[in-house]
């Protein structure tokens, strides 16, 4: 063959230029049989289901209390397990009910005393403080106000330590209604008594002091942890962290959260955690608030400037808040997973020297990432961004030696050979945007056939619905191509090569990017160009780069660790997010998500694999039939059975329900109105439409527009989140209920000069009240007993204002003040309207009859949370 020259074909051009196309139709009929493109795309599946899936259950198994003789030291998960169904067996621990405050507590108190007496009194001291403390802090727009919480707290130090800083690890005892609250956050209550009682126990000195907060007022938003950080008398000197949480129930807890800016956190944990399991990336969407969920760690790390660990259960989220999350769900090996962790975890930073001083080691934040659960990395957000930087450029160089390379093999110029690149790189360009358009047009189909949540009990559906379409989508482009090209001077299998290059390239320039934007997760890009780089460089150095089949072999092998590593981490933020879209509300269409998280996902897995198919004969047919497998899939989850989202007792439809009684009083202290009623907060994205043609009757059902353009609040006894989403809230009118008690509100005095004028108020009735306070025209709100934030900052605030109030063990009644003023000094008309609700959370209030009638009529897939409330509107 005679070579040309870089910039021309020589002085044969036309003989060589009919070589050329000759060479390139004979390699192009060597294609492979699409009859095998099956084949090939089922080994990737194959080795899903074979490796990934197995590695993200594996659990370790659990020890039993005879194997404690030969495991001196270990957690022991059967005595926590045996702790766990006594927590279970008291039901829910609504914060104010003799369930949390009293018998949870003793429960607590009694483990504690019984670790105490097989401690190392020799070698460890221990301290047990019963904390009953009130006070207040603004969360969203709501004054949040609690009196007596209870915490337990223990502290656990060696005889031997002067440190006067602390490890604090935490975990909360109270559950929401109707909830016995086994996986949140009971799974993690008993891992820290066995880590109590090992650390206790065990010849094994720590150099700082541990305190073990058993908080008892998490569910109330946040209240317990507010507590302890801001008034406990050893807050000060707890220096780091582990917090334990739960948005689900059985399998492995991840930690989705660390420092901020401590990235020598990360080293204990790789160092330490036995069975890793965390991610970045669930730290950076769990903070843009797109997971609907809120921890005790931001508390500790607002208030308290404590830097740690957020770790929670994830999987099994369908029964999280239910009644359904209850011992039995609940593996031994999951309560082993956890303890190996935690107890490793505990003793690693008790003697971590960092915590003499964590500020001077406050070092920039971290990324990290563990593989399958094997092992566990991280390294700086600096070092990330060099190595992010490095791998794109070395890629993109990479790339330009091999476009020389198949210059000088082939009979196109270097320009013809660019020129064909960034055609290829055009097309990619546009395949990468249908590989996230395509899902992301089926989930709007279906939720304009209301039909999102097809796969919340079958998940397997949303690899049909939005992991096949995006792989159409990366494929379509560069197949059109393939199919309808005419001849060309490089043969196929080069451009091929082309085609993959030019992917790598949109994510070296996606790493740049979102690396200069300060985003962690681009390590995932990193990770991908880490093993390209890898494959095209073995090839470089080789003759493989140059031959038909050669260098896509040593492709795909290279691709076996970044596939399985990309499919291990999608799945996992599936498993995790498919049971949240289930109570995230009727705002968002939740398959947007899905299938946001399926494309990413598939792009990240596949990306590099998919143009391998135009190697196959017919590509256009193999993606025809995937187009096929998309169809069927849909047509499963519109029209048959298999796609309704909700299954009794494992993928419930949530309800929370308000048995009402609402009482308008106007300025003359006479009743303008009064009625009864069910207000029902729709938790997912259908509403109530799936209950339409059920047995429970929705008859006079409507949205509280009317309500909310007349009432302050709507004039509802609104609870905490809903009132800040009223569109996803019905009302239904009923006769008379009856309720379990009543709430009073006492003007006990007013007074007052000019242009100010105080009213003293006294509030009484059960645990859980809110105020609502909304000043008339002319009137300001100056002043109040409350914390002032809002008064002080209106922009943010401003009215009606909202003021939860929640006791614990101590039922004394709330008294308190507002100040107002009116520029014309009158005060002998309408100033201020004023809220006031009652909920009565706890289960052993009596609920009406007609009421639970109501809710027996539900399907048996539904999980009511109910509870009576009064409203009572006063204008002052």
């Amino acid at each position: 063959m005679k070579m040309r020259d870089y910039y021309g074909y020589g002085s044969s051009r036309e003989s060589e230029d009919e070589e050329s196309l000759k060479s390139s139709e004979k390699r192009a009929s060597r294609k492979v049989h699409c009859g095998y493109a099956p084949g090939f795309l089922l080994f990737w599946v194959t080795l899903f289901f074979a490796l990934v899936i197995p590695l993200f259950n594996r659990l370790p198994e659990g020890l039993t209390i005879e194997d404690e003789s030969h495991n001196k030291g270990a957690f022991i998960a059967e005595r926590a397990q045996k702790l766990l169904y006594e927590y279970d067996v008291i039901g829910p621990k609504v914060v104010g009910s003799h369930e949390n405050e009293n018998v949870t507590v003793a429960l607590l108190r009694s483990e504690i005393d019984s670790i105490r007496q097989v401690m190392l009194t020799g070698m460890f001291e221990m301290e047990v403080d019963v904390q009953q403390v009130s006070g207040a802090y603004m969360r969203s727009s709501i004054v949040n106000m609690y009196q007596g919480v209870q915490n337990v707290v223990v502290k656990l130090s060696c005889k031997v330590s002067t440190s006067n800083s602390y490890l604090l690890v935490n975990s909360h005892f109270d559950s929401k209604p109707g909830s016995p609250g086994a996986g949140d956050d009971g799974h993690m209550m008993v891992a820290m008594l066995e880590v109590l009682r090992q650390m206790a126990t065990t010849n094994q000195t720590f150099e700082h002091p541990i305190v073990f907060l058993f908080n008892g007022a998490e569910e109330n938003s946040l209240q317990g942890s507010h507590g302890f950080i801001t008034q406990h008398k050893w807050a000060k000197q707890c220096k780091a962290l582990i917090n334990l949480d739960a948005a689900g129930s059985g399998g492995r807890e991840i930690l989705f959260q660390s420092g901020p800016n401590h990235p020598w956190l990360m080293k204990y944990y790789k160092k330490y955690a036995l069975h890793p399991f965390a991610t970045t990336m669930a730290e950076e969407i769990f903070q843009a608030g797109i997971i609907p969920s809120d921890t005790d760690f931001r508390v500790f790390r607002d208030y308290g400037n404590v830097p740690g660990l957020d770790m929670a259960q994830c999987t099994n989220g369908y029964v999280y808040h239910t009644k359904y999350d209850t011992y039995n769900v609940i593996p031994r090996g999951s309560l082993q997973n956890t303890g190996d962790n935690l107890l490793a975890l505990v003793r690693g930073f008790s003697n971590a020297s960092e915590l003499y001083n964590t500020q001077e080691h406050a070092d920039g934040h971290a990324v990290f990432f563990d593989f399958l659960g094997l092992f566990f990395i991280y390294h700086t957000e600096e070092d990330s961004s060099i190595y992010n930087m490095g791998l794109a450029v070395i890629a993109l160089m990479l790339i330009l030696i091999s476009l020389v390379r198949i210059s000088c093999n082939s009979y196109g110029s270097l320009g013809y050979v660019f020129f064909l690149f960034i055609k290829l790189f055009v097309l990619q360009l546009v395949g990468f945007a249908l590989g996230l358009v395509l899902p992301l047009a089926v989930a709007y189909m279906m939720d304009s056939l209301d039909r999102t949540l097809s796969y919340f009990t079958n998940t397997w559906l949303a690899v049909g619905l939005y992991a096949i379409p995006s792989m159409i989508g990366l494929s379509l482009p560069t197949a059109m191509y393939f199919s309808l090209k005419s001849k060309s001077r490089i043969d196929q299998s080069y451009q091929l090569q082309l085609a993959v290059h030019a992917h790598c390239t949109i994510i070296a320039v996606l790493a740049i990017s979102l690396t200069w934007l300060g985003v962690r997760s681009t390590y995932l890009c990193g990770i991908a160009l880490l093993f390209y780089v890898g494959a095209l460089a073995f090839n470089l150095l080789t003759s493989l780069h140059d031959r038909l089949f050669a260098w896509k072999l040593v492709l795909c092998l290279s691709q076996l660790l970044p596939f399985v590593y990309f499919c291990y981490l999608f799945y996992a933020f599936v498993v995790v997010l498919i049971p949240m879209t289930g109570r995230n509300g009727n705002a968002a269409n939740p398959d947007l998500l899905i299938a946001g998280i399926c494309a990413l996902g598939t792009i990240l897995s596949m990306g590099f694999l998919m143009p391998l198919l135009n190697d196959f004969r017919r590509p256009k047919l193999i993606l025809t039939m995937l187009a096929i497998l998309t169809i069927t899939f849909a047509y499963i989850g519109v029209a048959t059975q298999i796609g309704f989202p909700y299954r009794p007792k494992t993928n419930v439809q949530r309800v929370n329900m308000q048995q009402v009684h609402r009482i308008f009083y106007e300025y003359d202290g006479q009743i303008n109105k009064e009625e009864f009623g069910y207000l029902l907060d729709f938790q997912n994205r259908r509403m109530e439409r799936p209950l339409y043609g059920s047995k429970v009757n929705l008859t006079g059902l409507r949205t509280l527009d009317e309500d909310c353009s007349k009432y302050m609040m709507c004039g509802m006894p609104f609870f905490s989140r809903i009132a800040q989403t009223p569109s996803q809230i019905r009302w239904l009118q009923r006769s008379p209920l009856k309720m379990p008690g009543d709430v009073t509100l006492e003007n006990i005095n007013k007074s007052g000069s000019g242009n100010g004028t105080r009213f003293e108020f006294r509030l009484t009735g059960p645990p859980h009240m809110s105020l609502f306070v909304q000043p008339l025209e002319g009137t300001a709100i100056t002043g109040w007993s409350f914390i002032r934030n809002p008064l002080d900052n209106p922009d943010k605030y401003g009215p009606p204002y909202y003021i939860y109030f929640c006791y614990g063990n101590d039922s004394s009644p709330l008294n308190f003040h507002i100040d107002v003023n009116k520029t014309n000094g009158d005060f002998n008309v309408p100033l201020f309207e004023l809220g006031v609700v009652a909920h009565y959370l706890s289960t052993s209030y009596t609920r009406d009859s007609d009421a639970q009638k109501f809710i027996d009529d539900f399907p048996d897939y539904t999980f009511i949370m109910d509870w009576p409330s009064i409203y009572k509107r006063y204008i002052y």
